[in-house]
């Protein structure tokens, strides 16, 4: 039997457009802000993505469960628990990175628990758009805060916990509010996460 390029091309279109995005629903109805420990909530066989509603538009994250299934389940645990919502990004520095997850946005904050990083050797800081975690000098200290960088940045290669990327929004994530919390200034006010939906791709 011979199978057409065209009628391989179509059967592509058909499946891409079968497949959906497909919102997970919250585990609570307000934030819920300590845990003793995140409940595993995802499966690593299949594709996630939160869209982060900040107050400069939206920003689309695609998440690695395959290479950080710790990390990745992490983050969508506490997104089901409105853990982000109304949170600042409280770092924000030119041609660096932008770092939110703190909901005393005092850059100290964090669930009640943490744990250690997951490092994949592949996926390393080599363009804007990155996503990871940030946590203290302990390799044990991820928790709930989180970064995206806003230009490359080899020299965090190996030490942070890389667990997804921007699909779509890095101009959003460029136009946050730069703030610099070694240089406080009042009158500089914080964009923030209004809100993070989790969802998961149809059939995956």
């Amino acid at each position: 039997m011979r199978v057409s390029l065209l009628t391989v091309s179509a059967l592509l279109l058909a499946s891409a457009a079968h497949a959906a995005w497909v919102p997970v629903a919250p585990l609570t109805d307000k934030p819920v802000l300590k845990f003793d420990a995140p409940e595993w909530v995802t499966d690593p066989a299949k594709n996630y993505r939160a869209v982060l509603k900040t107050s400069k538009g939206d920003v689309t994250l695609d998440l690695y469960p395959q290479q950080a299934p710790k990390t990745v389940n992490n983050f969508v645990f506490l997104a089901l628990n409105h853990y982000h919502d109304a949170t600042p990004f409280h770092r924000v520095l030119e041609g660096f990175m932008a770092q939110g997850g703190d909901p005393t946005g005092t850059g100290t904050g964090g669930p009640g628990y943490d744990f250690y990083i997951e490092i994949d050797n592949k996926l390393n800081f080599d363009q804007a758009g990155v996503l990871a975690m940030a946590r203290t000098g302990d390799p044990h200290g991820n928790g709930s805060q989180f970064f995206i960088t806003l230009a490359p940045a080899a020299f965090l290669a190996g030490q942070y916990t890389v667990f997804g990327k921007v699909a779509e929004g890095q101009k959003v994530v460029d136009a946050l509010q730069k703030i610099d919390p070694g240089k406080p200034d009042a009158a500089l006010k914080p964009d923030t996460i209004t809100s993070v939906r989790i969802e998961v791709e149809d059939g995956k």
